[in-house]
């Protein structure tokens, strides 16, 4: 789960990360009212989306009049911000941050990420602050200082300091540093995220360690103790069949592809699509219907997977334990009543309740392509797809 900048900053706060004064607004006005609250000559207006690289794409603007910062708020609001992040459709800017700009004289890259083949948190430092990470790895490797994390001890003071010494701070500044570089490991580890990105980290003339921007991801699986920032989601940033899929229990992710899936179990689900790459198609999502699913859920998942105007064949692939074929045939035939299934449909069906469940699909008149394995599953759905493209 990501969260937008001003949320990051506000959790960053409460465990000590100095950032600068800023406020939320929804509208012109709003923004406008921001500005005098928050006092100064001098404000940064800052769209809110789940992606970054924003600076890049016009998404962050300085301003020096109230009418600037309303011109400004007024531009971004309501428009789609494309970044390099966002891929071509962007994201929907629905609220504006504005930020006091104070003059600072470096920028430097903190981050930290759950590394999970070393299973540690590592810490990721460079004093190439402002530039994406990836950058920094590609054209100058040795500019990275890493340091990774022992769990039983979490990140200790002496760390902190080897990376504070390492990004080249004068000893005023290493202190500020070393408290910032703690408090947001704790930031982090508390909340239980996976990353936090603080980029650019700068340095100002009076020798504090601000947080100038902030972005953070946190464990799906860890939302429900962490009530706090499972209320900070915004449904707008992501995809809306994601949204509508996780309110009945499925797990859904939409990809590029024109072959719909729908599968029970992400290993199955996984392995799905990889026999339809192999085949010589491309899936359109990765759609997990559960072990219990029910007849209205697999109609939920039909819905899902038409939604998707790229669609031009569905592969069901089920492969029955605590499932059952049989709830999955009515399943298919109750979205075949409720939804127009204008595409071909090639269903897979093994495990519980087999032999009914393919009895209640020959007895249904429904014009589908039955296949007995997932290789001949995966085969039929390419050239049935391959044949839709022709005939359309």
């Amino acid at each position: 789960m990501d969260v937008h900048e001003y949320q990051a900053k506000e959790l960053l706060a409460g465990f000590g990360v100095a950032v600068p004064k800023g406020a939320v607004a929804f509208s012109p006005d709003q923004a406008v009212y921001a500005a005098t609250e928050l006092g100064g000559s001098f404000w940064a207006v800052k769209a809110q989306i789940h992606a970054g690289a924003r600076g890049k794409a016009g998404g962050i603007k300085l301003c020096r009049t109230y009418n600037e910062v309303r011109d400004a708020a007024k531009d971004l609001l309501g428009k789609r911000l494309v970044t390099l992040q966002t891929g071509p459709e962007g994201k929907p800017v629905q609220r504006v941050y504005i930020e006091t700009a104070d003059p600072f004289e470096r920028e430097l890259y903190l981050g930290y990420v759950l590394d999970r083949k070393a299973e540690r948190v590592r810490v990721i430092a460079s004093q190439r602050g402002g530039m994406d990470i990836e950058e920094i790895a590609a054209n100058e490797p040795e500019a990275l200082i890493q340091v990774v994390v022992e769990p039983a001890v979490g990140l200790q003071q002496f760390q902190a300091r080897e990376i504070a010494f390492q990004l080249g701070l004068n000893i005023k500044q290493v202190s500020a540093a070393v408290k910032t570089i703690m408090n947001a490991y704790r930031a982090f580890r508390d909340c239980d995220g996976t990353m936090l990105e603080i980029n650019p980290l700068v340095v100002t003339k009076d020798d504090r360690v601000l947080a100038l921007d902030a972005k953070m991801s946190f464990d799906d699986n860890a939302m429900f103790r962490r009530r706090n920032i499972a209320d900070m989601h915004d449904p707008s940033q992501g995809d809306p069949r994601e949204a509508q899929a996780a309110e009945h229990n499925l797990s859904y992710i939409g990809l590029d592809g024109e072959i719909g899936c729908i599968v029970n179990g992400a290993g199955l689900a996984m392995a799905t699509m990889d026999m339809i790459k192999h085949a010589g198609g491309e899936p359109a999502n990765f759609l997990d219907v559960g072990g219990g699913a029910s007849p209205d859920r697999v109609a939920t998942a039909f819905r899902l997977v038409l939604s998707d105007r790229n669609v031009k064949a569905i592969l069901v692939n089920i492969f029955a334990g605590i499932n059952r074929c049989d709830w999955v045939a009515q399943g298919v035939i109750q979205a075949a009543k409720e939804v127009k299934i204008d595409v071909p449909l090639i269903v897979r069906l093994a495990g519980t309740n087999v032999e009914a469940g393919k009895k209640i699909l020959a007895e249904s008149g429904l014009d589908l392509i039955t296949a007995d394995s997932l290789s001949d599953a995966a085969t039929k759905a390419v050239a049935a797809c391959d044949a839709a493209k022709r005939n359309h």
